[in-house]
C-alpha cells in the first residue's frame, strides 16, 4: 500500500475511532436510562396492582364476618327497645283508673304474652372472630436485590462484527462472524437501512454467517448490523457496529412482456406460468460480465423436461425452445451440462426446490485458435449446482464482453430468482 494511502487512513482512523467510542457510549447511556426507567414504572404499576388485589381481599373479609354480627346487634337493640315500650305501658297501666285499669293490664298482659324478651341471637366466641393481619415475606427485598443488581451488563464489544460486503448485481453479500471465543451463538440476525432511513429493518435470522440482501438500490448507500443469541438464551446481544456498503453493478432482469413467463416487480424473479407459448426467456440486457458469479435460485419447480434450461449465451436467438445451441452453455433441470448444444459426459445432480445454480466465467484466450472445434475466444467456465461442480472451455465465435442470461421450461410452476 502506497505511504500516503496508508498515512491518509491513519488519519482517517484517528478521527473515526474516538467518534465511535464517544457515540456508543452515548447510544448506551441512553438505553440504560430508558430501561431502567421503564423498568421503574413496571415495577412501580405491578405493585400498585398487587396492593389494589390485597386491599380488595381485606374489604371482602370485612364484610363477609362484619355482617352477621351486625345483624345481631341489630336484634339485641331491637329487643332492648320493645322491653323498654313493655315496662312503659305496664307503669301507664297500672296508674290508670279500675276500669281503665283492669282493661290496660289485660291488654298489657296479652302482648307481654306474645314478645320472647329471653330470646337472644347466638354471639360467636372470640376465638371464631376473624382477626385480620398482613403477612408480608421481607425476604423478596433480598431477592429483588439480587436479581436487581444481576441486572444488565455493559459489553465494551459485540460477539459478533461484520466481516465483509460483496457487492452483486441488485444485492449485497453480508458476511459475519464471531469476534469472543467464548460466545457461543445459536442464531443470528441481520438488518440493514438505507442511510437516509432512522429506521433498521430484519432480513434474516438464522444460523448462517452469510446472506445476499436482495432488492438493492444500485449506487445507493446502506447500512448493515448484526447480533447474536446465545445458546439457549431469549435475548440478542448488542448489535455490531454499521457497516456501510452499497453496490455498483446493475440489478438483473429478465425480459418483459414474454408471454410464457410472469415476472416480479423487480423482474428478477421469473414463473412459467400457464400459457401454451413456449420458448427462452432472455435478459433484458446483456448484464453479465466475465469475472462476476451469476446465481440461479430455483424457488419453486415444476414437471421437469430434457429440454429445460438455464443459462447464459452470446446474443439473443428467437426461434429456440432451448438454451440448449449454439453460442450458449445452460444446466438442463435433470442436470446435463450443454456446450454449444452438444451435451457433456460429466452431469451435475438434478435441479430442485431450492437449487442454488451458479455460473462463473473468466476469459482465457483472446485471438485466433489452431484447432479444429471453431472458434476464436475462448472462455473458462464453471457452473456449481448441489454442491458439485463441472469446468470446461467454451469456444465463441467472437468476443463478448457481455453476455446474456436465460432460463426455457416446458411445464408451468418453475420459478426462478437471478442475482
Amino acid at each position: 500500500m502506497p505511504a500516503h494511502v496508508l498515512a491518509y487512513s491513519e488519519i482517517l482512523s484517528f478521527y473515526v475511532l474516538p467518534f465511535q467510542i464517544k457515540e456508543s457510549a452515548s447510544q448506551t447511556r441512553d438505553v440504560l436510562k430508558q430501561h431502567f426507567n421503564d423498568l421503574k414504572g413496571t415495577l412501580g404499576k405491578l405493585l400498585d396492582e398487587r396492593l389494589v388485589t390485597l386491599l380488595q381481599e381485606v374489604d371482602a373479609i370485612e364484610q363477609e364476618t362484619i355482617k352477621p354480627l351486625d345483624d345481631c346487634q341489630k336484634l339485641i337493640e331491637h329487643g332492648v327497645h320493645t322491653a323498654e315500650d313493655l315496662v312503659q305501658e305496664g307503669e301507664i297501666a297500672i296508674l290508670g283508673g279500675v276500669g281503665e285499669q283492669n282493661e290496660k293490664l289485660w291488654n298489657f298482659t296479652k302482648k307481654a304474652s306474645h314478645i320472647q324478651l329471653d330470646s337472644l341471637p347466638e354471639v360467636p366466641l372470640l376465638v371464631d372472630v376473624p382477626c385480620l393481619s398482613a403477612q408480608l415475606d421481607d425476604s423478596i427485598l433480598n431477592i429483588v436485590k439480587d436479581h436487581i443488581f444481576k441486572h444488565g451488563t455493559v459489553a465494551s464489544r459485540p460477539p459478533v462484527q461484520i466481516e465483509e460486503l460483496i457487492e452483486k448485481p441488485g444485492g449485497i453479500i453480508v458476511r459475519w462472524c464471531k469476534v469472543d471465543d467464548d460466545f457461543i451463538a445459536q442464531d443470528y440476525r441481520l438488518q440493514f437501512r438505507k442511510c437516509t432511513s432512522n429506521h433498521f429493518e430484519d432480513v434474516y435470522v438464522g444460523s448462517e454467517t452469510e446472506f445476499i440482501v436482495l432488492h438493492i438500490d444500485p449506487n445507493v448507500d446502506y447500512q448493515f448490523r448484526v447480533c447474536a443469541r446465545g445458546d439457549g438464551r431469549q435475548e440478542w446481544s448488542p448489535w455490531s457496529v454499521p457497516q456501510m456498503g452499497h453496490s455498483t453493478l446493475v440489478p438483473h432482469e429478465w425480459t418483459a412482456g414474454f408471454e410464457g413467463y410472469s415476472l416480479s416487480s423487480r423482474r428478477n424473479i421469473a414463473l412459467r406460468n400457464d400459457s401454451e407459448s413456449s420458448g427462452v426467456l432472455y435478459s433484458s440486457a446483456p448484464t453479465y460480465f466475465c469475472g462476476q458469479t451469476l446465481t440461479f435460485r430455483v424457488e419453486t419447480v415444476g414437471q421437469p423436461d430434457r429440454r429445460d434450461s438455464i443459462g447464459v449465451c452470446a446474443e439473443k436467438q428467437n426461434g429456440y425452445d432451448s438454451l440448449q445451441r449454439d453460442q450458449a452453455v445452460c444446466i438442463s433441470t435433470n442436470g446435463a451440462v450443454f456446450v454449444n448444444g452438444k451435451e457433456m459426459t460429466n452431469q451435475l445432480p438434478a435441479v430442485t426446490s431450492g437449487s442454488t445454480v451458479t455460473f462463473d466465467i473468466e476469459a482465457v484466450t483472446l485471438g485466433s485458435t489452431n484447432n479444429n472445434e471453431g472458434g476464436n475466444f475462448k472462455l473458462r467456465v464453471t457452473i456449481s449446482s448441489n454442491n458439485r461442480e463441472v469446468v470446461f472451455d467454451w469456444l465463441l465465435d467472437q468476443s463478448c464482453g457481455s453476455l446474456y442470461f436465460g432460463c426455457s421450461f416446458f411445464y408451468p410452476g418453475w420459478k426462478v430468482l437471478v442475482f
